[in-house]
């Protein structure tokens, strides 16, 4: 067993905080191990000006962790789940997925108490086209504006006045234990959360069967489960983060109930549908769901999508 875990990690409040949560997991349980952290600037923490969209995709996030992990710079990486691909570098798995924490959505405000109370031409900023899309179909009368940033940038351009509201996910709010005067949560059925939203994974090389053994206390069977439905359901449906696609797995005793939702930019189209299967079959599950939604129409909207990009 090896006396000293390298993590590799982003810069930002919330990575940093989410590194130092698995190295505090394993100095908890092994004492003897020291923990140091390799911290990197990916292309997604340098290119701000642009909308997620427009720049390339999610991998953004981690192909520099990834290439620090496959060069021996680093033995673990930890990642939020949402922003891994659903393809991995060659040599590369997740090993390891936490207890999840909340998979919902927060709206923050200053002055005002809820997505309802928000007047037509409200500034709401948000990086996700996900939210984009699910907000205007809520409220069609709010301007939606791409928000880049750390979470606690993007909160601190809120309380300038920037924005009269901002959507953020609720599990790294919780997780920093930052607050604004108005909080609302945003979740399921009415609103959809990102695929493997509020999970963290641990990623490094699959010929690590040390890591394997050293770190298991930390993987959570249900999380792990749920996760890999979701993430089945959006390589399905080949989706990138061009395309408003949301989904939420829960364990209904040992079967897992899934549901699937893919939207057009404006919010206008929005299709959902679920599925509920045994928990062993959870990607098996998530890649029917994505074949069931894409027949119903989902295809010609990926299509479109994917044609004006």
């Amino acid at each position: 067993m090896k006396n000293t875990i390298r993590i590799a990690t982003r810069k930002s409040k919330l990575a940093l905080w989410q590194a130092e949560f698995i190295a505090s997991c394993i100095q908890k349980k092994y004492p003897h191990i020291k923990v140091e952290f390799v911290k990197i600037t990916t292309t997604g923490d340098k290119i701000l000006d642009v909308p997620l969209a427009k720049v390339g995709g999610k991998g953004l996030f981690v192909k520099e962790i990834e290439e620090a992990l496959l060069t021996d710079q680093a033995d673990i990486a930890v990642h939020s789940m949402k922003d891994v691909p659903t393809y991995l570098p060659e040599g590369l798995k997740i090993g390891i997925i936490p207890k999840r924490e909340k998979n919902t959505d927060l709206f923050l405000s200053q002055n005002f108490k809820d997505l309802a109370s928000l007047p037509r031409g409200a500034r709401v900023g948000t990086s996700s086209l996900r939210r984009q899309a699910q907000l205007l179909r809520l409220y069609p009368h709010l301007e939606i504006i791409s928000l880049r940033g750390n979470l606690d940038t993007r909160i601190k351009k809120l309380c300038q006045g920037d924005f009269q509201a901002i959507v953020v996910a609720t599990a790294g709010v919780k997780r920093l234990g930052l607050k604004t005067k108005y909080m609302q949560e945003l979740g399921p059925p009415q609103f959809f959360p990102a695929v493997a939203q509020g999970a963290l994974g641990l990623e490094y090389l699959k010929t690590r069967s040390d890591l394997d053994q050293l770190l298991t206390f930390l993987d959570d069977c249900q999380t792990r489960y749920e996760v890999l439905a979701e993430r089945a359901f959006l390589t399905r449906l080949e989706g990138g983060c061009q395309v408003p696609i949301g989904a939420y797995a829960t364990f209904k005793e040992k079967e897992i109930l899934l549901h699937g939702m893919v939207a057009d930019l404006s919010g206008k189209i929005m299709l959902k549908d679920k599925l509920q299967g045994p928990y062993q079959e959870a990607e098996k599950l998530g890649v029917q769901l994505a074949e069931k939604i894409l027949d119903q129409g989902a295809r010609e909207i990926l299509q479109e999508v994917y044609a004006q990009n």
